[in-house]
């Protein structure tokens, strides 16, 4: 197993990558349905929360940094469920739309599953050499 800080980078690079392809799908025009687009980002936005949670806890099983990126990711759904002025005028900013995004949905949460757990089985392959 790689040192902590050989896992850090790895992640850290990984994590640019997924949030560079994100901000490709949903912005750059590759002709992709809506609903590709759409569910592609969220997929990678799961993805993205499984790689800071283990860039934070390089060394924790993959399974519990499922559960917690998971948990972290309904919990950020959830929060769209909360409006004040202030918040939905962030929201409104591209900022806001990426981080926290607008509108409450369970269908976001499957697709950060999907995220989440393609993410843990890559990490899982790429733990085991």
């Amino acid at each position: 197993m790689p040192s902590p800080q050989t896992r850090r980078l790895g992640l850290l690079a990984a994590i640019l990558i997924v949030i560079a392809a994100g901000i490709g799908v949903r912005f750059l025009p590759l002709g992709l349905p809506r609903e590709v687009v759409k569910y592609a980002g969220s997929v990678l936005w799961g993805a993205m929360v499984y790689g800071l949670v283990a860039l934070v806890r390089p060394r924790a099983a993959t399974g519990r940094l499922a559960a917690v990126a998971l948990a972290l990711a309904v919990l950020v759904e959830l929060f769209r469920l909360v409006h004040t002025p202030e918040l939905d005028a962030f929201r409104r900013t591209l900022a806001g739309q990426l981080l926290l995004g607008r509108i409450f949905s369970v269908w976001n949460v499957v697709a950060y599953a999907v995220g989440i757990g393609l993410a843990a089985g890559l990490d899982a392959g790429t733990r085991r050499r």
